[in-house]
């Protein structure tokens, strides 16, 4: 996808130079233009068919790396691993995952992405991640650990007021 023109910088009047109110208007501003950027990102060709959320493709992201079980994916997604076993399933049945035997373990499941699929999911999570990696690369470790107990703590801070 090409971007002919690059969204505008928020600008906010600052507010006292001790007030973190002209920062939390800053990301009033902002979150909204992220979440709907990335609503309007399109899926692969190969993935269109298949009725796919957010949910998934945060799960998609924790199998990058290689399988899990559904016991650590659920821990790693902060959902039940009833729910999680449920997302697995009908995934493996649309053959988006596979599930194999855990040599160490015969009665669990490792959880991976289908061979046959990877390329497409690489390419639905590659710009994000790579937006990501950009926005992240200028900071220390402990910087960008920052930045994501922040977005948590918001995260955090939404589910406290539903």
């Amino acid at each position: 996808m090409v971007r002919t023109v690059k969204p505008p910088e928020v600008i906010v009047k600052p507010a006292r130079a001790d007030s973190i109110d002209a920062d939390v208007r800053s990301l009033l501003v902002l979150m909204p233009r992220i979440v709907g950027r990335a609503k309007r990102r399109t899926l692969p060709s190969q993935l269109a068919d298949y009725d796919l959320t957010p949910r998934h493709l945060a799960l998609f992201a924790m199998l990058l790396d290689g399988p899990l079980t559904v016991n650590e994916l659920a821990a790693a997604l902060n959902l039940a691993p009833t729910t999680v076993s449920l997302m697995v399933g009908a995934l493996a049945d649309q053959r988006l995952l596979d599930r194999t035997e855990d040599p160490g373990d015969r009665r669990r499941k490792l959880i991976a992405i289908a061979p046959a699929t990877r390329p497409a999911i690489d390419a639905w999570l590659g710009d994000s991640a790579t937006a990501w990696r950009h926005a992240l690369a200028p900071l220390t470790p402990e910087d960008r650990a920052l930045v994501v107990r922040t977005l948590q703590a918001y995260e955090d801070g939404l589910f406290d007021q539903a």
